[in-house]
Formats: C-alpha cells, sequence, structure tokens
C-alpha cells in the first residue's frame, strides 16, 4: 500500500511541478499550452499531493521535504490563477438589477458541435431566453437551414456556413451596421464585426471570434489563436463605442494571453467574482473549463449571466444581459504593458503573419 501510495504521490507531484514550468515558458507549443486550462483540476491534483506527503506512513526525508515544498508551492501557484473566478473575490461587473429594456442586451453563445443534431434543444432554448443576438459556432449548412425557424424572430442575420468547424452564424433582432466579416489570421476561419443599434437608439460594437486552438488534431502551436485574441484587443482598446467581444475564444480566463487580451484592450470580465462559468467540456465533468467567453468595455453593467444547459454540444450555451450605461461609475481597467508583454505580443503578431490588422 506504502508502495502504491508514494508512487501516486510522485506521479502527481510531477505533474503539478511540471504544469507550473510549463505555465512560466513562453512557448506556443500545444503540449505546454495545454497546461494553461485544466488549472482546478491542477489544483486539485495539488490538495491530493499534500495530502500524500503528510500521510502518517510516509517518511519526510529531504527528498520529500523538497518535494512536498514545491508542490505546495503549484498549489498556491494555481490558486492565485483562479481565484479571481471564485465566488471570494472582488466583482469586476457590478450588477444592476433595475430594468430597461431600451439600453439592454440579451446575448447567447454556442458552440454547437458540427456533427451534433438536437437543433432542437438550442431553439427551445431561444424561444425561452429571448435574446437580442443569437452565435452560433462550429455551424455548418445543416444547422443554418434548421435555424431558419428563428429567422421570423431575427431579421437581421450574418452566414457563414463552413464544413471546417469553423463556421459561424449571428442572429439579430436589433439592427446591425456596417457589418464585415474578417479573416484575421487564418483563411479558413471567420469573424464577425458589426454595429448593433438597441432600441433607445445608441450603437454599440460587437466582435465575434472563434481562433483555432493549439491541439494535436488542430494547430500544433498556439500562435494562431494567440495573435487573433492579440489583434483584437489592440482594435478595441479605444473604442469609439461601447463593445463587446464575444464566442469561443478556445482558451481560458486566466492564460497569458486572455490575460493580456484584457490588459491592452481594457474590457472587463463579467465572471470575475462570480463563478468559472465553464462551458466545456460538456460530456465530461472531470474536464471542464471556460472556453466561451463574454468581454465589454466599462459601460455596461450586468444584469444577468448564467451557463445553459446542454444542447448535445460538447460546449454549454451561455447567456449574458448587459445594460449600457454609459455615466456608471466602474473604474477604466486599462494598463500600461511590461516590455517584456509589448515585445510577446509583437512577436507573437509577427510570427502568425495575419491578413489584417485593422479591424
Amino acid at each position: 500500500m506504502e508502495l502504491v501510495l508514494n508512487i501516486l504521490k510522485i506521479l502527481l507531484s510531477t505533474i503539478c511541478i511540471f504544469a507550473v514550468i510549463a505555465s512560466k515558458l513562453k512557448l506556443s507549443n500545444w503540449w505546454i499550452r495545454v497546461f494553461d486550462f485544466p488549472r482546478i483540476q491542477l489544483l486539485i491534483m495539488a490538495t491530493l499531493a499534500v495530502a500524500l506527503y503528510v500521510f502518517p506512513y510516509l517518511s519526510f526525508e529531504a527528498l520529500n521535504i523538497t518535494g512536498f515544498l514545491m508542490v505546495v508551492f503549484s498549489w498556491f501557484y494555481q490558486a492565485r490563477k483562479i481565484f479571481p473566478y471564485t465566488l471570494m473575490a472582488k466583482k469586476e461587473v457590478k450588477k444592476d438589477k433595475k430594468a430597461s429594456p431600451e439600453n439592454e442586451i440579451g446575448i447567447l453563445v454556442s458552440n454547437v458541435l458540427t456533427p451534433n443534431r438536437h437543433v432542437e434543444k438550442l431553439i427551445q432554448l431561444v424561444e425561452k431566453k429571448k435574446p437580442n443576438l443569437v452565435l452560433t459556432l462550429e455551424s455548418d449548412k445543416w444547422w443554418e437551414s434548421q435555424l431558419e425557424v428563428i429567422e421570423k424572430d431575427y431579421k437581421y442575420q450574418v452566414k457563414i456556413p463552413l464544413d471546417n468547424l469553423y463556421g459561424m452564424h449571428l442572429y439579430s433582432n436589433l439592427e446591425l451596421e456596417n457589418t464585415k466579416v474578417h479573416y484575421l489570421v487564418e483563411d479558413d476561419i471567420p469573424s464577425i464585426h458589426s454595429s448593433v443599434i438597441l432600441p433607445s437608439g445608441k450603437a454599440i460594437q460587437i466582435h465575434c471570434i472563434h481562433p483555432e486552438p493549439p491541439s494535436p488534431t488542430e494547430s500544433d502551436t498556439s500562435l494562431s489563436r494567440d495573435a487573433e485574441l492579440l489583434i483584437v484587443g489592440e482594435n478595441v482598446k479605444d473604442p469609439g463605442l461601447p463593445t463587446l467581444v464575444f464566442g469561443d475564444l478556445n482558451d481560458v480566463a486566466w492564460s497569458r494571453t486572455t490575460r493580456l487580451f484584457q490588459k491592452i484592450s481594457g474590457l472587463l470580465d463579467p465572471r470575475k467574482g462570480r463563478g468559472f462559468f465553464n462551458t466545456y467540456n460538456a460530456k465530461y465533468f472531470l474536464f471542464r473549463w471556460p472556453l466561451d467567453h463574454i468581454f465589454h468595455t466599462e459601460d455596461f453593467l450586468l444584469r444577468e449571466i448564467k451557463r445553459l444547459p446542454s444542447i448535445s454540444s460538447d460546449h454549454f450555451p451561455i447567456y449574458i444581459k448587459l445594460k449600457l450605461k454609459p455615466d456608471n461609475d466602474q473604474d477604466d481597467k486599462k494598463e500600461a504593458l511590461e516590455e517584456d508583454e509589448k515585445n510577446w505580443k509583437e512577436d507573437t503578431i509577427g510570427k502568425a503573419k495575419p491578413k489584417i490588422l485593422t479591424i
């Protein structure tokens, strides 16, 4: 029994320590960047490893003390990364209980999973939540035809059906203006950029994105994803209008890239202080993290945010309702980049050789 526990302790310790080292490396290889995702799981593993070190039947030799201290460090490292998304942390976006329908916008984001055929589940959620905007990701021609039933309520549409897992459809019951479809980094990965006119007549800017993830089946590196996020961040840092960026970012909120995206853009994350809102993987409870995001400028207050029930995709849909209030007293979150952050941003965008730099 002691041998088994020691082997388990060594295995957990190795994973936890390597995960910290990988996080500190400024490499884009998928097998390095993959450790950005499961920080909740890594924290649990570090907790188990610490418990095994203090198990009464195990000896405290010099090697054990060294390993114990390294695992404790990894525990604090992972805890620090995810703490802003716990209920104990300060909320980044204030909530407003007072309705103002003419200045509110509801958004439903759903990565539908291309081969998924349970479109009725998504339609039911749309009918129940009645969002102003519906963004589907991984939607192809089949999904486009099946969603024609909602078009009577959503007269403004942007349709990009693709069979490569990067199709994108935007449905809106609010007027869209100056709508553009860009392929920022990759020739076959689109993004949607548009102005939305609220019932009050005020305009807001939206950016819908779904960059390519680092994985052995899609991209060997995170370069394409990182560059797209940083390009969008650069373009929205001095917005002329209240701005929203949302979609499946194929990145977690606590990664270096997304944190730098927030730092560049000054956009706020309404999940901070409210929970993780893990949208992936809907099929495996133990392997979940937040991949679908909605960021916004300080011009908005939160009315509602909720992860919605499964539609048989590998992603849960997420819904948010925001209230436009330009004179609110939230702080401007823009921060000056440090020199190494500037260098990493410029190097990442340069290596990706983007098609478009200005949206």
